[in-house]
């Protein structure tokens, strides 16, 4: 393990990364302790003030103060991306399993596949939205339901390949189950370019869950994520920048990191680009 770690973190843009993603996972865990205030606690008085020694980085249109509600709102932020990713991973896995490896199925799921992907990312985030209702949970589904399909594809790919491999036509040749042969035999093959798309989509949703609440679509108001504090804050910029200045650095920040990961796990697991990073 730690070997391999080593590899990882040899490039030290990657590291760099990895350590910027852990201080905002570990401020969003530790919120609660870190912060010198209460996320929804209004002073009208102090609105839109600078950063200070009072607010680390000034308060919002509500007198709030911004470093707290971007210390809880990446709970909330995380908690979306995180949620998106497991669920695509599992429902594009279960998807690309069934088409690479059943031919019957192949083209029917595909064609879905195909049909979903032909749409841009937002449009049909959009649409699902507006169809389920905006709620955190419903902002989820959607987002599931968007990035599906694109694990769903590369899962499919590897199947055709692993599945033509000896040691697959061995365990179908001496009676294994299909059920043992896809868990046992294929999956684990498969774990590498799953765990890139996961960096990948974890970034992706946050990214989308900014811009579908900067629409106006996405999750409630009410609930303090980086894209609807860009959302609600927006109109006051120009009186004072950092109300969508910081919580913009915290999506930029957290999915730039999340990209520089997944290409750093990508190039190792990659065997055509080990060479090139031992």
């Amino acid at each position: 393990m730690w070997p391999t770690l080593q590899k990882l973190f040899r490039r030290k843009i990657v590291l760099l990364a990895a350590l910027l993603l852990a201080a905002v996972a570990l401020a969003a865990l530790t919120a609660q302790w870190l912060t010198p205030y209460d996320p929804n606690d209004t002073a009208v008085l102090q609105r839109l003030k600078a950063p200070s020694g009072e607010h680390w980085l000034g308060t919002d249109e509500l007198g709030r103060d911004l470093f707290s509600r971007i210390a809880f709102g990446g709970r909330y932020s995380l908690a979306i991306a995180a949620l998106t990713a497991v669920g695509a991973i599992v429902g594009g896995s279960v998807m690309g399993l069934v088409a690479g490896f059943f031919r019957r199925l192949d083209a029917p799921l595909m064609r879905v596949v195909d049909a979903m992907m032909s749409l841009p990312d937002i449009l049909l985030a959009i649409s699902l939205v507006a169809i389920l209702g905006p709620s955190l949970l419903n902002v989820v589904l959607a987002l599931v339901l968007v990035y599906t399909p694109r694990v769903a594809r590369v899962v499919r790919a590897s199947t055709l390949v692993v599945r033509e491999l000896l040691f697959v036509e061995a365990a179908r040749a001496i009676g294994i189950s299909t059920a043992r042969i896809l868990w046992r035999h294929i999956l684990p093959n498969l774990l590498s370019p799953i765990l890139v798309q996961a960096s990948f989509i974890f970034a992706y949703a946050i990214l989308a869950e900014a811009a579908l609440s900067f629409l106006g679509v996405g999750v409630p108001p009410d609930i303090p994520t980086w894209g609807t504090m860009v959302a609600g804050s927006q109109q006051y910029a120009h009186q004072a920048i950092g109300v969508v200045l910081f919580p913009g650095l915290a999506i930029i920040v957290t999915a730039l990191s999340l990209q520089l990961l997944g290409d750093g796990v990508r190039d190792l697991l990659d065997p055509r680009l080990k060479k090139s990073m031992s």
